[in-house]
């Protein structure tokens, strides 16, 4: 790519902001260094590497390179056989296990996510490196005792010395004969031996050789004569440790050093694993999606062409459809996004408007985001948006005008122009800002009607912006080429930075002059000396755009009307579910009610019959018998009353809904205590239950909770399945612990309990997914929103777990 075009379009400051994404100076260093690629193979690789990782961090938003260094410059001094500091070990180590945990995770996670799976493979683990560090340094950076056999005699004789030493110090410093003529009475270092300190005005009356003396004269640190030999044994050992240290950890630099062509590797590997996922990072941040990247596609002339026409201005095949694209440099919360297309006719696009209104902003959208593509990152664009990948991108933009006003000549943009001319071909991107501008305006238009002639009859993908009328009438007469426009707000005065494909822009000059308060006098007589034609044809292009932003806003409220009417049914849905399910709800209460009094009445009757026939004091056999006969009627009229109720309103739906007969696999059935209709996967005899699909959800049913509304359509004569050795459902328990598990094994789990503890007519359940990360409580909670076995849910109380849990409330049975 052209090192200008990539200065021009700003290309550094989107590696400058990529770079602070990177975790370790190996993946920021890939980022500064980042070109964009103009094989189409490598551009999609790269992408779908992003995009893996992107999608990654959306289930698991914990995956880290903490402790991971550049170990290169390490490598390097290991490899001239330098000793490595245990500072330096701990890096080896730490990059080690870092480099494994993340080798384990992708290659566990294949399936999903091949891209980042084959990059991790090449990972060496390297255990045998780690292990030598763990063993003989701790994480503090110590080196341990049992780092060698040697080592751990020579400390554990150091320490016996120098509490031998310290000893004979503490005697001395504090007996009566010394005492007087010390500072204070302790013990401590001077030049690695140990001393006291005495006052300077008694060094003759102790024994002893003079270390070193207090900032004010006031006291000297001597050593006594009694501890010197004791000092030269203890300063020996520590020599002697010193020595043995430096041979484990010249010991461990070597076999770092035999290792130096893995660990380079592994760190090329996390240093593109950490850039790969910084661009997913960065996408995050932009709200960006993937585009499509394609191959140049040849296109058919959708109306007829002479053969020398043809010839000359022969479409190149390049795609450019980016959706509400969005200027990356710029505020995302703010920015204006622009739609940007190529038509099977169009590859040359004029842009024309006001100064300030967007144009060079329009034209460093298309070439940063076609860089961005190319380089493997993701776009801040809608789903759906498609980019050719261009062999060259060639941008002459007048950003200089106000950065580096001495290179804003015609000058210097006409031999930049030059130069792109001389490299661009069929297969580039060329974009120019104000052709022609910055010389006469009638040789300027002329100039620059040439430039995209010559780029037309060539083939050339082109974006240019002027002011130049008769680049408008060029564009509209040509083929190939189409004009464009920036909108400009004639009540406020101010840009709207829309772009508009298909109309030429306004100037606006004497619009603008009028409504600033210019003196009317003068603007009509500007008005007077401009051409007729050209005051029509701006008024035609003030009608057509006024009568495209009204279809538009039609168009908008005939969409809001529409998902206003969505929302509406599915509120009205929701309602009818909740009074059917109130209605089932009261009228269960009220059959309990009933049949609680026809079994009351029932045991109070055959009380009396007991009573009866045992005999009654003072009352005769027949009015036992007048009276036993009457209850016994106004039992049987309750149960009649309680019959009716029953079949009124057990079975919902319209009568001539419902169908007759066995129910049978591929049947549609209708689950009245769902309010939702399935098709029957599986009969289950044994237990006269069914497996229905209802939605996305799998649910075994009772056959008498099921309607028939529809027979399968038999077109072969396959048997149906049906399961006799089905046991009845038992209890999964009223708990469900998903922790530590991984986010799609949980949400299986959850489906095939939730089943389960239906079918077990489990009023209520508690689901345990704990805090971590977050990913796994929103997986389940959005999942239990959308089961249709779930009647209500909640976040835990305190006693419960709180956040931690969510307590579910199953429909009832």
């Amino acid at each position: 790519m052209n090192p200008r075009t990539l200065r021009v379009l700003e290309y550094p400051k989107i590696l400058e902001r990529l770079a602070q994404y990177c975790a370790f100076s190996g993946g920021a260093e890939l980022a500064a260094s980042l070109l964009p690629s103009d094989d189409l193979v490598t551009v999609q690789e790269w992408l779908a590497q992003t995009y893996e990782a992107y999608q990654l961090l959306g289930q698991k938003d914990d995956i880290s390179f903490g402790g991971v260094s550049d170990l290169r410059p390490l490598l390097d001094r290991a490899e001239r056989r330098s000793v490595l500091l245990p500072p330096d070990l701990l890096e080896v180590k730490f990059t080690l296990q870092r480099a494994r945990q993340l080798r384990n995770l992708l290659t566990r996670l294949e399936h999903s996510f091949p891209h980042l799976a084959e990059m991790a493979a090449n990972i060496e683990p390297c255990d045998h490196v780690v292990e030598q560090i763990s063993r003989c340094i701790s994480d503090r950076g110590d080196v341990l005792d049992n780092a060698s056999p040697e080592l751990g005699r020579i400390r554990s004789e150091l320490r016996v010395a120098q509490e031998r030493l310290l000893s004979t110090l503490d005697r001395i410093v504090h007996s009566n004969d010394i005492k007087p003529y010390l500072q204070e009475a302790l013990v401590t270092q001077r030049q690695g031996r140990y001393v006291i300190p005495v006052r300077a005005e008694y060094k003759g009356n102790i024994d002893g050789i003079i270390h070193d003396q207090s900032a004010s004269g006031a006291t000297l640190f001597i050593e006594p004569i009694k501890v010197v030999q004791q000092n030269n044994a203890l300063r020996e050992l520590e020599l002697q440790e010193e020595k043995e240290v430096r041979r484990i950890l010249l010991e461990l630099s070597t076999a770092v050093a035999e290792e130096a062509v893995y660990l380079r590797r592994n760190t090329q590997v996390l240093a593109e694993l950490d850039f790969t996922f910084a661009k997913a990072k960065y996408a995050y941040t932009l709200d960006a999606t993937l585009p499509e990247m394609v191959a140049f596609q040849p296109r058919k002339n959708a109306h007829k062409r002479s053969k020398e026409e043809d010839e000359l201005a022969a479409h190149p095949g390049s795609v450019i459809d980016l959706h509400r694209a969005r200027h990356p440099l710029l505020d995302q919360k703010t920015v204006v996004p622009i739609d940007v297309y190529l038509d099977d006719e169009t590859y040359i696009i004029v842009i024309t408007g006001p100064n300030t209104g967007g144009k060079t902003v329009t034209l460093k959208t298309v070439g940063l985001l076609t860089l961005m593509a190319q380089s493997g990152m993701m776009l801040p664009v809608d789903v759906g948006s498609k980019l050719s990948v261009f062999e060259g991108v060639y941008a002459d933009i007048g950003d200089e005008q106000s950065i580096e006003q001495s290179l804003s000549t015609f000058s210097s943009h006409m031999t930049n122009i030059i130069s792109i001319l001389e490299e661009a071909d069929p297969h580039c991107l060329v974009l120019l800002d104000e052709l022609g501008a910055g010389t006469d305006p009638e040789e300027g238009s002329a100039l620059a009607m040439a430039l995209l002639e010559n780029l037309r009859d060539r083939g050339i993908t082109t974006f240019a912006t002027t002011h130049y009328s008769d680049l408008k009438l060029y564009a509209h007469n040509t083929p190939g080429v189409r004009n464009a426009s920036v909108e400009f707000d004639i009540e406020t005065l101010s840009p709207t930075y829309e772009l508009s494909i298909g109309l030429p822009g306004r100037s606006n000059a004497l619009t603008i002059a009028r409504r600033l308060g210019l003196n009317p006098v003068i603007v009509e007589e500007a008005e007077s000396i401009v051409r007729p034609d050209t005051l029509q044809a701006d008024k035609l292009l003030d009608d057509i755009r006024r009568a495209k932003q009204e279809a538009f806003e039609a168009a908008e409220r005939a969409k809001a009307r529409e998902r206003q009417g969505q929302l509406l049914e599915a509120d009205l849905r929701y309602q009818l579910a909740q009074i059917e399910q109130a209605r089932r709800a009261v009228i269960a209460e009220t059959r309990a009610l009933m049949q609680a009094e026809l079994e009351e009445a029932r045991k109070e009757v055959e009380q009396l019959r007991r009573q009866a026939r045992s005999g009654f004091s003072g009352v005769s056999a027949a009015s036992h018998e007048e009276f036993l006969a009457r209850a016994e009627k106004e039992l049987a009229r309750r149960k009649q009353a309680t019959e009716e109720v029953n079949q009124r309103v057990v079975v919902p739906g319209r009568a001539e809904e419902r169908l007759t007969g066995p129910i049978e696999v591929g049947d549609i059935v209708w689950v009245a205590s769902l309010q939702a209709s399935g098709e029957v996967l599986a009969v289950y005899d044994a237990t006269d239950e069914a497996d229905v699909q209802l939605g996305n959800f799998r649910l075994k049913l009772p056959i008498k909770r099921l309607e028939l509304r529809q027979k399968a359509v038999k077109e072969t004569a396959a048997p149906a399945i049906r399961i006799q050795n089905s046991g009845p459902a038992s209890s999964p328990g009223i708990e469900l612990d998903l922790r530590g598990e991984r986010v799609e094994e949980g949400i299986d789990r959850l489906e095939r309990y939730l089943n389960d503890a239906y079918r077990a007519r489990l009023p209520f359940v508690r689901i345990i997914h704990g805090h971590g990360t977050g990913a796994m409580k929103s997986a389940v909670r959005d999942t239990l929103k959308r089961h249709p076995l779930v009647g209500t849910m909640r976040s835990g109380d305190a006693g419960e777990g709180g956040d931690g849990v969510t307590m579910v409330k199953l429909v009832s049975s």
